[in-house]
């Protein structure tokens, strides 16, 4: 999500309402890779991927419903599955996709806009999310920089907080994406926070504005 960080930072300048269709795991020969991402406004504006094309148009209506109802929901798309062979995913894989709607009064928000900021100007940074879990706790994120400070918070347990951002800096410090179980002193959890290290000048994948008939 963060090679998209131009235009959220302008989104995020613009107040606009938008949500995020993250690739958080994948298996076998999906087109695209974790961090992968859609994002769509509250006018129907899209930018990115998160499947090259295979299953877009279910990822765009599955963010035009979080942004009505406010829900942070997982998806998972593959060859097995019928209803997503149906919509094109005929590589082979497996998509597990999070779409998380950004509201522009949402608690969340800060956290996506200190981690697209560092994006933008190239700093290493990452946002980690809670991919799994309850309900409750759904595409939670904190905005990680290398020097261990942060933005945002899991689920009120500073504790946890805390392991989360640990995990992240050493993901951050061997330049790589990950997936890790953290767990707080308080005995609160956090299932998989998916880390998304800023990448390099040209790297990543990024599409142009659409708006889909």
């Amino acid at each position: 999500m963060l090679n998209l960080a131009d235009e959220l930072n302008r989104w995020l300048e613009e107040r606009r309402d938008f949500a995020v269709a993250t690739v958080v795991a994948v298996s076998g020969s999906a087109p695209r890779g974790p961090g992968a991402a859609l994002a769509v406004d509250a006018d129907g504006t899209a930018i990115g991927s998160v499947s090259g094309g295979c299953v877009e148009g279910a990822v765009y209506d599955l963010c035009a419903q979080a942004l009505k109802d406010g829900r942070t929901v997982r998806e998972r798309f593959g060859y097995s599955d019928e209803d997503a062979f149906a919509v094109g995913l005929t590589c082979g894989g497996v998509l597990d996709i999070l779409i998380t709607p950004v509201p522009a009064d949402g608690p969340g928000r800060k956290a996506f806009r200190v981690a697209l900021s560092a994006a933008a100007r190239g700093e290493a940074a990452a946002l980690a999310r809670v991919v799994r879990g309850p309900a409750q706790l759904l595409g939670r994120a904190l905005a990680v920089r290398q020097d261990g400070s942060y933005a945002g918070e899991l689920g009120g347990h500073a504790d946890l907080d805390r392991a989360v951002v640990n995990e992240t800096r050493s993901l951050l410090n061997a330049g790589r994406t990950g997936g890790r179980q953290c767990s707080g002193a308080s005995g609160a959890s956090v299932p998989v926070p998916v880390p998304v290290p800023v990448p390099g000048p040209g790297a990543g994948e990024c599409g142009g504005a659409r708006t889909p008939s």
